[in-house]
């Protein structure tokens, strides 16, 4: 720091790989994230001379991320800002705070693991002010660095959200989600039953846009290869069916979207399901979606296995459905 309590500038030439969370983001936008001080005028003249480069090659503004690319940040005359992307731009308030700290599952000095709430953003975007990532200092606890986030859950979606206490855990844990050794488990309710009961879906899903805003679609050509393992644990008749879900590929609403095809939408969402994703009577309206489990490497060895209870509104359908909640079945299991 110098005496105006600033950080310094950046006086050298670094190589910054893309977060898992990052994916898909404009390249303007990282740098307005990472970068805050750093105007547009200045990125564009950066840009043209070939100063900020993606994988060694030449890139735009609106160059879209992938994970693991290394993006070339050239000596920057600005502060940067002092905390790791994605910091808050205002204090957390104590009831957020406290809501954030009742949530952790998992707490050892690499790796913290939340049971994040339905409705909460992971990250911001267009009208999203609210949201984990800009929280995450009140998950700091005694660790000297902000804990960082190293995947992404729906905003609706609640469930295992995993976060590194360094930047070595976190590069590790991002690796671990990149490479599919972390092994995930999700619980949902779907209107009706699949048939089988069992199996595979190997349907690739690429984003179109719509009067509903983006979504994503089957396209056998255009579309990412995205693969899910299912098994129903339990039905309510034929009005509805507790599934378990296995993603062994990690699309944007992969789940959503296979439900869907399978002729039984997830309960509550309606954005692929219609009307039809709605059941009658007291069961909630909201997205009936759980990321249950997860079973990963831990940076600092072996293996981390953590479940998390249901929120609130699918416990209530549980017990209308006179399902149990702490089952602890794993259909997949070898």
């Amino acid at each position: 720091m110098d005496g105006t309590g600033e950080a310094p500038a950046r006086r050298r030439v670094e190589l910054v790989p893309v977060a898992p969370d990052e994916a898909e983001m404009r390249l303007d936008r990282w740098f307005q994230r990472r970068f805050p001080g750093l105007g547009h005028g200045r990125l564009e003249k950066l840009l043209r001379t070939g100063q900020v480069r993606i994988d060694g090659a030449r890139a735009r503004a609106n160059s879209r991320l992938a994970t693991g690319q290394v993006i070339r940040v050239p000596p920057l005359d600005l502060s940067p800002r002092a905390m790791p992307a994605g910091a808050a731009s205002a204090p957390v308030s104590a009831k957020d705070a406290a809501m954030l700290q009742g949530s952790v599952l998992h707490r050892d000095p690499l790796v913290l693991v939340l049971n994040k709430p339905p409705g909460l953003a992971v990250q911001g975007g267009s009208g999203v002010d609210r949201h984990l990532d800009g929280m995450l200092e009140a998950l700091r606890f005694e660790a000297e660095e902000r804990p960082r986030l190293v995947h992404r859950l729906d905003r609706d979606t609640s469930g295992i959200l995993v976060l590194g206490r360094t930047r070595k855990a976190a590069s590790e844990l991002a690796t671990a989600f990149r490479d599919r050794s972390a092994r995930k488990i999700y619980w949902a309710l779907v209107a009706g039953v699949p048939s089988p009961r069992q199996g595979k879906i190997d349907l690739p899903l690429a984003k179109v846009l719509g009067p509903g805003g983006e979504r994503m679609m089957e396209d056998d050509e255009a579309g990412k290869r995205a693969v899910t393992l299912y098994s129903v644990l339990e039905t309510a008749g034929r009005r509805a069916a507790w599934l378990a879900l296995m993603p062994l590929t990690g699309r944007t609403h992969q789940l959503r979207a296979h439900c869907a095809f399978l002729g039984t939408p997830i309960v509550g969402d309606g954005k692929y399901g219609g009307e039809r994703a709605f059941l009658t009577g007291a069961v909630s309206r909201k997205l009936h979606l759980h990321a249950r489990a997860i079973d990963l490497p831990h940076p600092a060895g072996g293996r981390l296995r953590v479940s998390a209870p249901l929120p609130t509104h699918m416990r209530q359908t549980w017990k209308l459905l006179e399902l149990d909640p702490e089952d602890s079945r794993d259909p997949f299991a070898e």
